[in-house]
């Protein structure tokens, strides 16, 4: 028996979902009472693990529907600027992308946060020191994050971040992480 690859495992998962999300739709256009309640039961939780401040948070941050406005509170207090201790509100859609990258890949497991929320004292310190950080980064609007995920190779991460093209994806091998944002597609 051949041994699947995670490109091959990436590939076929991702013509499932978009087979189901095309008949999802299709259904969903119809209004059926089934559709409409299978998605207000559906619930969202990640987990994270801050490589820095090495606290852990493991949140539901939507269910039934709804947005949860206390898990997300949580959210913004988990990832705020740990250098300076300020706290900004994370971008949802942020949160959904995670969500539909571990749900792409199949797998449960942790985030592992390198970065969440900059403030914009931080992000001046930081580019000080490397080319790498942006004058305008989205960390300094709650709309970017640097992770890893626990339970598959980072490359893996951002090989379905970039299948998605739901925002900014930047893969940094040498530092072993990839940067997601909300903002337009693009790649580094």
């Amino acid at each position: 028996m051949r041994a699947i690859s995670f490109s091959e495992k990436t590939s076929s998962r991702r013509q499932f979902i978009k087979k189901t999300a095309q008949l999802g739709i299709v259904l969903a256009v119809g209004s059926h009472p089934i559709v409409a309640g299978a998605k207000r039961l559906e619930k969202k939780t990640l987990s994270f693990y801050h490589t820095h401040t090495r606290q852990s948070l493991d949140v539901t941050y939507f269910r039934h529907g709804m947005y949860d406005s206390s898990a997300l509170g949580q959210v913004n207090q988990y990832l705020r600027d740990f250098r300076t201790g300020e706290v900004h509100a994370i971008d949802r859609r942020l949160l959904d992308v995670l969500w539909d990258i571990q749900q792409d890949m199949g797998y449960k497991g942790t985030f592992e946060v390198i970065s969440g929320f900059r403030s914009p004292v931080t992000n001046k310190k930081l580019r000080k020191n490397s080319s790498g950080v942006a004058k305008r980064s989205l960390h300094m609007q709650g709309r970017a994050i640097d992770i890893r995920f626990s339970e598959a190779p980072t490359r893996y991460v951002q090989q379905c971040a970039i299948a998605m093209q739901c925002g900014g994806v930047g893969y940094y091998p040498k530092s072993d992480f990839v940067h997601i944002d909300t903002g337009r597609f693009r790649t580094w």
